[in-house]
């Protein structure tokens, strides 16, 4: 077998190919986009390359000449603020079944890692935001993953525990029908808040595009900006966020709970994407964007995923949570566009939005683990804190 670097557009081609090698047999497999994986990996796309990250990405070749594994390493200068370690990431990682394929791409991302001064790695991440590519899928094998989350066979597992890492959290994964009526609890809680008078909910039908970032920047940074491992968004990053969802954006099921006009609350949701790409086999090409663009006039996406939600610290225990769950819930049902509410992973260091879920009648469909290694195996592993 033979270790190869990435490094030009033979192997970058390569690097694409080696998951459709993989999962040619597998029917719950969608392959992510090129266009998007591509973009992780741009000096000029990826803004965490002007910020000093840095990027290496091996393949492994078998000997008949057959591409059977892959690998990213990567240091990102945003990612380890607050940790005690230095604290690197490995993603990306596709293997055959196969120890010896695993230990050769992992031991040469974790060499480079520690030549570069970390001290501990977590895998499998991404070298980007934690909304897609994050964590290791390690129950429910069977139903189609949402888009921009990974996917793996179950004996992955046994690849990186073999090698010393352990689990830094558990992501969980609920859902439920859209037609279940919205329990009681967060009535009376919408109640309680609109008694106080000065809270509306809007939706992005209601704001510009201008007005949509700046809600979104300050409901984020308020509500998740500064815990552990979630950095703080500047305005340009939530304007380009707003942006890269134009395209895919259902406006009617993105929800912003004002008080006095200042956004305290958010719900964003977007229409399940891989219901959609599924049928572009992994290529936004001309072809790929055609079938797309067919697919969404079409409304194929009858799933609705909960890409992320938050409440502003200072509002906490007020009841806003109920507030505007009930009122975005009822008016998804009006639409009756969705049948099945996704909502995008919850760690279990955040209880509360655990408790949220369960609340509101959603069962856990699917568990990831984020995994970490300690390069020093005396020093004492800890998991992440709990968020409060």
């Amino acid at each position: 077998m033979r270790l190869i670097e990435v490094q030009d557009d033979k192997t970058r081609a390569a690097f694409h190919v080696v998951p459709s090698l993989i999962y040619t047999d597998d029917p719950v497999w969608i392959p992510h986009l090129k266009q998007d994986i591509d973009k992780v990996f741009d000096t000029k796309t990826n803004r965490l390359f002007r910020k000093g990250g840095r990027v290496k990405r091996w393949l492994v070749q078998d000997g008949r000449g057959n591409w059977v594994g892959r690998v990213a390493a990567f240091v990102n200068p945003k990612y380890s603020g607050g940790m005690e370690q230095p604290t690197g990431g490995i993603g990306f990682f596709e293997s055959i079944d196969d120890d010896q394929v695993a230990d050769l791409l992992l031991d040469k991302a974790e060499s480079w890692l520690q030549e570069q001064d970390l001290e501990a790695v977590d895998a499998p991440i991404n070298f980007g935001e934690k909304d897609k590519y994050w964590g290791l899928l390690v129950d429910n094998f069977e139903d189609l993953p949402s888009y921009g989350m990974n996917y793996n066979p179950p004996y992955y597992d046994r690849f990186f525990r073999n090698r010393g890492y352990q689990t830094y959290y558990e992501q969980y994964i609920y859902g439920r029908p859209v037609k279940e009526v919205i329990q009681k609890p967060f009535e009376r809680k919408r109640a309680q808040v609109e008694a106080k008078g000065g809270f509306e909910v809007v939706t992005a039908r209601d704001l510009t595009p201008d007005q949509l970032a700046e809600h979104f920047c300050n409901a984020y940074n308020n509500a998740w900006g500064g815990h552990h491992g979630f950095a703080k968004m500047a305005l340009k990053q939530a304007q380009r966020t707003v942006a890269s969802l134009k395209p895919i954006m259902d406006p009617d099921i993105i929800f912003f709970a004002l008080h006095h006009g200042k956004p305290v609350a958010f719900y964003v949701n977007v229409p399940e994407l891989n219901l959609i790409f599924r049928h572009v086999n992994g290529n936004l090409n001309a072809l790929g964007k055609l079938k797309f663009l067919y697919h969404k006039w079409m409304k194929t996406s009858d799933v609705m995923v909960g890409l992320v939600f938050g409440i502003n610290r200072e509002y906490h225990g007020q009841g806003l949570d109920g507030y505007l769950i009930d009122i975005a819930g009822k008016q998804v049902q009006a639409t009756g566009r969705y049948k099945t509410t996704t909502l995008t992973w919850i760690g279990d260091f955040n209880p509360k939005m655990i408790r949220i879920a369960e609340n509101l009648g959603t069962k856990r469909t699917r568990t990831y683990h984020t995994l970490r290694k300690l390069f020093d195996p005396t020093k004492p592993f800890k998991r992440v804190p709990i968020a409060k």
